[in-house]
């Protein structure tokens, strides 16, 4: 009886977060026909601007009123929005920066200047209301990202901030009882995508501060993460996917980027529907490919193309990527330490052989002895996939490569990806922002810190300085730290993307104070 009392409560939890979920609406069902006007009008230059705004009255009644004015002569679709909306402001300067004062000084004020208050949340907004007050990115990201702040997180740390830092974890614990998944972001639109998985990581932070108490604390939402990623897998036949989860051939589950929906981002809107025009595939199927790259968090990059590198060839759904697999191997192994925290070692070995069937399937699927590189591998073709990409440093970062490998990866490193300032993304320059020229605060991080644990202190600390350097000449001459930096043409700004670069910038300033601590550089 107290069983059948246990499984009633835990179905009848399970349908009313299902139930919870399913009412809330996105600015695309809350305003039908005229969230197509203006997304496909151009009257705002970024598809982003609409989904944010706030509606200053009930979504019913806007669309009433624009059902009955749209046809009228002399109908302006801006003045109407602008009139029964709460616009975000364009992109424009947040503060202005004392270059003189020194870049320590300068982050220490952008975390005041990126702080977001958790209790201002407009009625019907996209926004999604957190219980703890958080640091968005900057620009127009004016959320919460998900594998963005972990690397926001390296220098909250360094500022000895944990209390942001805890705040930010509890967040995303928070979203993970109510949704089951960290979504992208805290906006409505994202509810049908994660992102790349951190949370295990960010947890690793905190008990640096906190204690390995940190791990058993947070144990029920490590194992609800894992649910998402792991979602229908244990049905699996070889060959067969479902959501997150690949069976490969010889039995191990691998994991890839998946969406949910197979409709145009919202937030992208216009930009999907144009892009589906120039593609072969079925409309539904590149617009869930293209919502997959963006789980990634690298949208967009040739990584998920085909040898064209064209977008039209994007096929991210059929790719198992061998970055998300190493931080699902993160996960397992922190999982199994939760559980030896607690004394129940049979779990814990039970996770930690999850972990090492991974571990064996990805130096059998990812490592490739021909590009002496870790590679994506394509499922569908049965091959590695075309392209080498700084992807292929994760391995070193979570110790699942030999020493043999470690050295190969590191010259591959030094003789292909080492740029004047940094590590490029990718040796193609294809006009994605994933691309070359341009570089990123995480994956220099996670190169350094990964050569660090190999023994590869030289190339690490080569590639710190040039990185620290590239930031430097652009903060001293701009007074801004950007999103992403062009590393071989260093005098030019990073451009390829959907929208303009960005300043602020959260992982910029998160990797940048950790490196200049961690490499002593204390004349900034």
């Amino acid at each position: 009886m107290v069983s059948l009392k246990k499984t009633l409560l835990a179905f009848l939890f399970a349908f009313s977060s299902v139930a919870a979920f399913s009412q809330i609406q996105t600015p695309r069902q809350l305003f039908p026909g005229l969230f197509e006007a203006v997304q496909l009008s151009d009257i705002f230059p970024d598809n982003k601007t609409f989904v944010d705004a706030n509606p200053l009255i009930e979504p019913s009644l806007i669309i009433k009123y624009y059902n009955s004015q749209k046809d009228k002569p002399g109908f302006d679709l801006k003045k109407f929005i602008l009139a029964n909306f709460n616009v975000p402001l364009a992109n424009g300067d947040v503060f202005k920066s004392d270059v003189s004062a020194g870049i320590r000084k300068h982050i220490d004020t952008l975390w005041q200047v990126l702080y977001r208050k958790h209790d201002t949340v407009s009625k019907y907004s996209s926004l999604i209301p957190l219980p703890n007050d958080f640091i968005v990115p900057g620009g127009r990201f004016r959320e919460t990202y998900y594998w963005d702040s972990y690397f926001t997180m390296l220098g909250l740390q360094e500022s000895h901030k944990t209390v942001i830092v805890k705040n930010i974890i509890n967040n995303f614990a928070y979203m993970i009882d109510k949704f089951g998944f960290i979504p992208n972001g805290n906006r409505t639109y994202y509810l049908t995508r994660s992102q790349p998985p951190f949370f295990s990581m960010m947890l690793d932070l905190l008990a640096k501060d906190e204690g390995e108490k940190t791990l058993v604390t947070y144990q029920p939402e490590l194992l609800k993460e894992y649910e998402f990623w792991m979602k229908g897998a244990e049905t699996l036949k070889p060959g067969q996917a479902y959501r997150n989860s690949v069976r490969m051939d010889e039995g191990a589950i691998l994991n890839r980027y998946w969406d949910e929906s197979d409709k145009p981002r919202e937030e992208s809107y216009k930009k999907d529907i144009d892009a589906a025009k120039e593609t072969t595939q079925k409309p539904g199927d590149f617009f869930r490919n293209i919502r997959a790259a963006a789980e990634s968090g690298w949208d967009f990059s040739t990584r998920w193309m085909d040898t064209t590198g064209k977008l039209s060839t994007i096929k991210t759904t059929e790719i198992i990527p061998v970055d998300l697999n190493c931080l699902l191997y993160h996960l397992e192994t922190t999982i199994a330490q939760s559980y030896l925290l607690q004394g129940n070692v049979g779990k814990q070995q039970v996770y930690l052989a999850k972990a090492e069937s991974r571990k064996k399937a990805i130096q059998k699927y990812c490592w490739s002895e021909k590009e002496s590189w870790f590679m994506d591998y394509n499922f569908k073709l049965k091959h590695t996939t075309a392209f080498r990409t700084l992807a292929g440093v994760y391995p070193l970062e979570f110790n699942l490569a030999d020493a043999k490998q470690a050295i190969k990866v590191a010259a591959g490193l030094k003789a292909d990806f080492f740029k004047p300032g940094g590590l490029v993304t990718t040796g193609n320059r294809s006009g994605q922002q994933w691309d070359s020229p341009n570089a990123w605060a995480p994956l220099q991080y996670m190169a350094i810190d990964g050569l660090n644990k190999y023994n590869q202190t030289g190339l690490a600390q080569s590639i710190a300085q040039s990185w620290i350097g590239t930031n430097m000449r652009v903060f001293e001459s701009t007074g801004k730290l950007m999103e992403k930096y062009n590393v071989i043409d260093t005098d030019i700004k990073a451009g390829g993307g959907e929208y303009p670069l960005q300043d602020g910038f959260g992982w910029t300033n998160g990797v940048l104070l950790n490196l200049v601590n961690k490499y002593h550089i204390d004349n900034q």
